[in-house]
């Protein structure tokens, strides 16, 4: 034989014969059992089948069959071709079609409906899987996962080609094994994904992510999962979480709501903080969202300009928000709800507990009913407008018609509102024994000034005053001296709470009938009576009430009988407090000696009284589906009176 010729022989080996197509056909069926590869004797040149296919025992050299895998004889097991195996796997060999019914095609559509088990074919598929890496967590994913097992990301890599040998039908063992091995993780990836979605820890995380992003859901299945809104961020979270410029140490929900203006997302979280703890708020707005976006409507309606040396913004028209006294006709446990689902309850416990800050006095609460309940307000950083807005209307100031007045009559009428500012300051720094200079003053008006503008800003002491004058009547704080945290822990001394007069204006041009805020931890409430009836009237002051109104009674002193504070007074007019109060405000002393000032309750405007009849009619079909069907009359019940029927 030439070079030429032994060299093509040693490149091109000669194709295997259909006798070793079929015994590797019958080996892969072998390699589907259990038996491990390692305790099978690797089969030689001199132990090859003979020509009429069966093949030779290694032990006994019985000659078998070649579907029999193992000895008839002894028992011994089927000599295993591993290396035609690998080659078939690799796609390096093209064999001829089988032409006995033992051939590797028959083999391989007898192992299609076969589970392969076998530890050792799982790592021999898996090492030959090309897989793809998560561009966010690096995990290195199944082919055929859309996204990733850990983190959730979805593929940034297209999918694997199919393999070159695709028409080979011996492939199809490995697809078998790859599918197999995706389900497998596919189904520890979902295992693994219910358990995050079950931990409380994740959720939260999840919940701080979806402040920032605006995602309001991810907030409510935090708070649907028993999740606690006063919950603060641990300095290993926030490395978690990854992002310095947005999240803090110790900080809240409700902190990474107002950072980023998230007014839904709060509104959410403080009616389980500030609202009364967890339930569903249901406000005479929320409701009927027509009547109240109408009722919004009319009041920046009636926002007027006046001119002159004043040029201050100001409402046309005088309202004042009661609840009904319908509300008593529901049964006790109506009542319940709807005063659960209406009020702020953890400013009413505040506003109420030793010492009383407001229905300390029975005369007042009790004989003349005026007791004040404390409307749930919707967000912190409005909630000044929002329950100036509520005390007179109903409904919140979501349109931010009250802010906007707020924020042009500072801007508009600044050097009347700015003189009486200062000579405020003066006042108060000097009891302190202090005196700030000129530009410290500046600079703290500008920063007055401009929160009025910014949304969302926590407003201040000079904000009420000057709602005082848009609103044109007085304002009553009640509110606690002391601002404490979630956890009880002092933070600061508040002085909200007083009597804030429209000084600016002419007392003729304004009412004398005040509204009235409560003040708790950084928060304003609007409280409002109950509507009395008619009859609650017979107890009569020292000084008589006008005929034909209704009238709640305000304290004007605390429970030990001191007057509130009059805040924006110049230095004459402190030394008489009773005497001005008295000329801006409706006041009477009652029989035990009570300084109080007369609210007037006058006929409510269509829109107002279409919306708590919308609203009282939810609670009248939650009585009516409590009571079930009404028991029949008897017939003496009737009147005589013929209309009786149709009515």
């Amino acid at each position: 034989m030439s070079e030429e010729a032994q060299n093509n022989a040693s490149t091109n080996p000669a194709p295997l014969a259909p006798e070793a197509d079929a015994d590797e056909g019958a080996a892969h069926l072998d390699a589907s059992t259990n038996v491990s590869q390692t305790q099978i004797p690797q089969m030689t040149a001199s132990s090859a089948p003979p020509g009429d296919g069966k093949w030779s025992c290694e032990v006994c050299t019985y000659e078998n069959f070649p579907l029999s895998r193992k000895c008839t004889m002894c028992r011994a097991p089927k000599p295993c071709l591993n290396e035609n195996i690998f080659k078939l796997q690799d796609g390096a060999s093209a064999l001829p079609a089988p032409q006995d019914v033992c051939g590797a095609e028959a083999v391989a559509e007898r192992l299609k409906p076969l589970r392969i088990s076998s530890p050792q074919g799982h790592a021999a598929a898996a090492s030959s899987v090309a897989k793809w890496a998560c561009p966010t967590c690096t995990y290195e994913n199944w082919p055929k996962a859309l996204k990733c097992a850990m983190c959730g990301a979805g593929s940034a890599a297209p999918a694997p080609p199919a393999p070159p040998n695709a028409n080979n039908k011996h492939i199809g063992i490995n697809d078998i094994c790859n599918s197999q091995n995706a389900s497998l993780h596919e189904a520890e990836a979902a295992r693994r994904s219910k358990r995050r979605n079950n931990n409380i820890d994740w959720i939260w995380l999840q919940a701080c992510l979806g402040v920032v992003e605006g995602s309001a859901r991810c907030v409510e299945a935090y708070l649907a999962a028993g999740g606690d809104p006063a919950r603060a961020l641990a300095p290993h979270e926030v490395a978690l979480l990854n992002r310095a410029s947005a999240f803090d140490a110790g900080h809240t929900l409700v902190h990474l709501a107002i950072r980023f203006q998230r007014q839904d997302i709060l509104s959410t979280l403080l009616s389980r903080i500030s609202g009364g703890g967890p339930g569903l708020k249901r406000s005479p707005s929320y409701i009927a969202p027509d009547l109240a976006s109408a009722i919004r409507r009319h009041m920046a309606s009636c926002v007027r300009h006046k001119k002159g040396n004043f040029p201050c913004r100001y409402i046309n028209e005088l309202s004042t928000f009661s609840l009904p006294a319908e509300i008593e006709e529901l049964p006790g446990a109506i009542q319940e709800q709807l005063f659960s689902e209406l009020l702020d309850r953890d400013a009413q416990q505040t506003l109420e507990a030793e010492p009383p800050l407001i229905n300390w006095s029975h005369e007042l609460t009790v004989t003349l009913g005026s007791r004040l309940y404390a409307l749930w307000n919707r967000s912190a950083g409005d909630c000044l407008p929002d329950a100036v807005c509520q005390a007179a209307y109903g409904v919140f100031d979501r349109h931010n018609a009250l802010r906007a007045a707020l924020a042009d009559s500072l801007h508009h009428a600044h050097r009347s509102f700015y003189n009486r500012w200062v000579s405020w300051e003066r006042v108060q720094a000097a009891l302190l024994q202090y005196a700030p200079d000129d530009a410290q003053l500046r600079a703290e008006w500008g920063r007055l000034v401009a929160a009025a503008k910014r949304p969302g800003t926590p407003l201040h002491q000079l904000h009420v005053f000057v709602l005082a004058h848009v609103m044109r009547r007085p304002i009553i704080v009640y509110g606690v001296d002391v601002v404490n945290s979630f956890r009880g822990e002092a933070l600061g001394y508040a002085k909200f709470q007083g009597i804030y007069l429209p000084l600016l204006w002419e007392p003729e041009f304004c009412s004398r009938s005040p509204l009235c805020l409560g003040y708790t931890r950084g928060h304003f409430s609007a409280l409002v009576p109950l509507e009395p009836y008619s009859h609650r009237h017979t107890y009569i002051c020292r000084e008589q009430q006008e005929e034909n109104e209704e009238m709640t009674f305000l304290p004007l002193t605390d429970s030990e009988g001191k007057l509130l504070p009059v805040h924006f007074l110049t230095c004459d007019e402190m030394s008489d407090e009773e005497g001005v109060v008295r000329r801006w405000l409706s006041a009477c002393v009652t029989s035990s000696g009570v300084l109080a000032a007369r609210q007037a309750l006058r006929a409510r405007p269509l829109l107002q009284a279409q919306l708590l009849e919308e609203w009282l009619n939810h609670y009248r079909r939650l009585a009516q589906q409590t009571r079930g069907p009404f028991p029949p009359r008897l017939p003496n019940e009737y009147s005589s009176d013929p209309d009786t029927d149709d009515e």
